[in-house]
This record gives C-alpha cells, structure tokens and sequence, in this order.
C-alpha cells in the first residue's frame, strides 16, 4: 500500500503560514532592531529574508522556509519544498551561496527510502540553483516536514526590499495564480494529471530572475507571493511604502486548469484565513464573484516574484523574465497614493 504524504499532516505548502493577522499580533511586541547598524533588513517590514551587511560590497542574506506536504510524492515534495525556500534568497535580489535542510519526520510511519526520497528532492533543486546542501538538522515529529535554511550574497546597495515602491510604479507578477486551487483540488482526489504537472512545473521553477534584476535601479522593490496570497503580498508592499496599489483581476495570471478549478468551487481553507486577515484593507468591484475573490487570496507555494518598477523599466523587466522563461509574466497592477488595495475587474 503507497503512503500518500498529505493525508499525514494537517495542511500543505505555504498554506501551512499562520494567517497574516495573527502573526502580526504574535509579532508585534519583538524589540526592534535598531542598535545593529549593520542589519540592512529585519523584521520591522515583513520581508523576505534579513540581510546582514559585511563590508562596503558584500551583505549576507539569510532566510528559512519549511513546510508540511503539498504533495504525496516525496521526491516532488522536496522539489517544491527547497524551490520555494530559496526563493526569499532571489526576492531580495540576492545570490544563493548554500543551504541547511530542516527535517522533521514521524519515524516508524514513513519507510527509510521515503524519507530519503525527500532530501534527494531537495538536492536537486540545491544542484539546479548551483549550491551545496552543506548541513541540517533532523528530529522525529509526528508529521512530514521538510525546508531549508538559505544563505545567499547581495551587494549593499542593490538589496531589493519590500517597502520601497513609489507612486506611480507599475506591478509585475512572474508566475500565475492557483497553487493553492490545485492543492485543494488534489486533497480531495480531482485534480488530473496534467493539472498536477501544471502545478509541479511551477512551483519547481526558481526565481532566478532577482538575481539580475538586483542589477536595475528603475526596480524599486521585490518580494515573492507565497501563503498570504497575492493581496495578502501586495498590502505588505503597500504599507511598507506608505502607499496604495489598484490591482485589475483580469490582468493577473492564473494557471489555466487552476482557473476552471477555482470555478468549481475548488479554494483552500487558508484562503479565507487570509481574507479575514485583511479583507478590510480591501477594495473590491460589483460583480466580482467569490471565487474571483478566493484567488487573489489563495496561498502560493513556491509562487512567483512579484516586481515594483518605474514605468520606463517594465520592459526591460519582461524582456528579463521571459529570457529566464516565464512567459506568463503579466503587468497586473500600479501604485498610487492613498492606503490599501483597490480591484477592479
């Protein structure tokens, strides 16, 4: 009889985040960082990973990511699992230099071969990205989990941060919506197999694109969708900055199969989590539907990096994502003043 990972833990992927208002309220009493000056980015604006400066040309970013399973198949689950890791290191436009595995494992319910399965997952995305998997740390939990800790380079002054947008910037998405449709999907035994290659194609797809766009200065900030959904992401980008963002539905990409999914009635719990987390921060059109609603907040895992840029870099930033191939990189929004997110269909 096959193990099927998902039916041992109690949610998958990024799903697995603390919804967005909790984890404010959990943080909100950690002391700040301000007596370090060499910490270039902490926990004060929710990025994606710290970045701790060395010298005038090197700054080191570190971050971790670890999830229960997205999927049943334990070499897919450590793909998407280290992809999606790694993927802070790329959001701050940073270079990933190596990483350290976190296992957890229920012992004596997954079989050796499993477990190892897993960790050759991981390897091969650490291999891909051109970095070594230098260590880690393993305990007996009572469900699958499995991350790294990621450590990568960034030059002082080409950090991209998630609270620099300025009015007028212009929003690009690289990856399309719908990972957490197709979880949903697959938990309740529907999703089909070119739905699921759909969804393992991207979220095994690195975000190497921050590497280069650390390189353009008309890029003003970075971070990558992932458990808070789209909206959820973008309102981190909005408060940062102190601005607002219009969002139009019809612009965002959304993965094909995901999109007839969601208008079944396919949407994960942690969708609406995330909604009652900032739902009020929100804007939304008569007439939009619920499941239009659903997939801006559906969690990511692994998702796409989402770009704040200067209108005269746009191009340049899609010429970039489409060389590094993602061809449904879309142009999904803009900033202005005021505070919130404003859809429009």
């Amino acid at each position: 009889m096959s193990i099927r990972l998902t039916e041992l833990s109690h949610g998958g992927g990024c799903g697995c985040k603390i919804a967005p208002a909790l984890l404010r309220e959990i943080l909100a009493q950690t002391p700040a960082m301000s007596g370090f000056a060499d910490l270039l980015v902490g926990t004060e604006s929710s990025d994606d990973a710290a970045v701790y400066r060395l010298n005038d040309t090197q700054a080191i970013v570190a971050t971790t990511d670890f999830f229960m399973p997205i999927v049943d198949d334990p070499y897919d689950f450590g793909r998407i699992a280290a992809t999606n890791a790694l993927s802070d290191i790329y959001a701050m436009g940073g270079k990933p230099l190596f990483a350290l595995a976190i296992v957890g494992m229920p012992v004596g319910k997954l079989p050796t071969d499993v477990i190892r399965k897993i960790l050759e997952g991981g390897e091969a995305v650490c291999k891909a990205a051109g970095i070594p998997i230098a260590g880690g740390h393993s305990i007996d939990s009572p469900e699958p989990i499995y991350g790294l800790v990621g450590i990568g380079v960034v030059h002082p002054d080409k950090i991209k941060r998630n609270d620099q947008a300025k009015e007028g910037d212009v929003l690009i998405l690289a990856k399309p919506l719908g990972i957490g449709v197709f979880a949903d999907a697959m938990k309740k035994g529907k999703l089909s197999p070119e739905a699921y290659d759909q969804m393992l194609s991207s979220t095994t797809q690195l975000n190497t694109p921050g590497i280069a766009l650390a390189e353009f200065e008309g890029v003003h900030a970075m971070t990558d969708v992932t458990g808070f959904g789209l909206l959820g992401h973008l309102l981190e980008i909005t408060r940062g900055a102190g601005l607002s963002a219009e969002l139009r539905f019809a612009d965002v990409p959304v993965h094909p199969m995901a999109l007839e999914l969601a208008q079944a009635g396919f949407s994960p719990g942690a969708s609406e989590r995330n909604w009652a987390s900032y739902g009020h921060d929100v804007s939304l059109p008569e007439g939009m539907a619920e499941w239009q609603r659903k997939l801006l907040c559906d969690p990511q895992t692994s998702g796409g990096l989402m770009v704040v840029c200067e209108e005269s870099a746009a191009s340049v930033v899609m010429e970039e994502m489409s060389k590094q191939g993602f061809e449904n990189a879309r142009r999904i929004g803009r900033i202005g003043l005021g505070s919130g997110v404003k859809v429009s269909l």
